[in-house]
């Protein structure tokens, strides 16, 4: 009996010994999307859009779907915020476009995530084959969406490895 105890007990320190180094890990990468990034993808990402006279939300995040700046265009939904939001998740926890991603669930050739969107606007971000963050945009239709998000992700990296 006291064998099994201590069997269990050190299972279960080992368990949260790895959770913690995980964790700690997660916390100490660091932003690949700099502040510069982000400023120059918005600036493309929002210029498309206004050529286009598109009321959106446009919505820059790292690699760990941390927000490093956000764009409501006057006229945008009350919603788009979400939206964005939600496509954003998508992208970061599997590095494909949030259509992409929806695609793939439909087929259900990988699970859903939680707090994800099934629909096109969000797309990743790529330097040198990392993923350092999303560009997702909300507000138009999802392809026109995507093309905001696309205009914004090319102008500082590419959105596929």
């Amino acid at each position: 009996m006291a064998n099994r105890f201590h069997r269990y007990a050190m299972s279960l320190l080992f368990l949260l010994a790895s959770t913690a180094t995980f964790t700690q890990a997660a916390e100490n990468d660091p932003s690949r999307m700099t502040y510069a990034l982000a400023t120059t993808a918005m600036a493309a990402a929002e210029a498309y859009a206004r050529e286009q006279g598109w009321n959106v939300t446009i919505l820059i995040t790292d690699q760990s779907n941390n927000p490093v700046m956000l764009r409501r265009l006057d006229g945008a939904g009350a919603r788009t915020f979400s939206f964005a939001t939600a496509k954003a998740v998508a992208v970061t926890a599997t590095g494909l476009t949030s259509g992409e991603y929806g695609i793939r669930v439909a087929a259900g050739d990988i699970e859903e995530v939680e707090g994800a969107v099934t629909f096109a606007g969000g797309v990743p971000v790529y330097r040198n084959g990392q993923l350092i963050g999303a560009v997702s945009t909300s507000g138009v239709r999802a392809n026109q969406d995507e093309e905001v998000s696309i205009a914004g992700a090319e102008a500082i990296g590419s959105t596929s490895q």
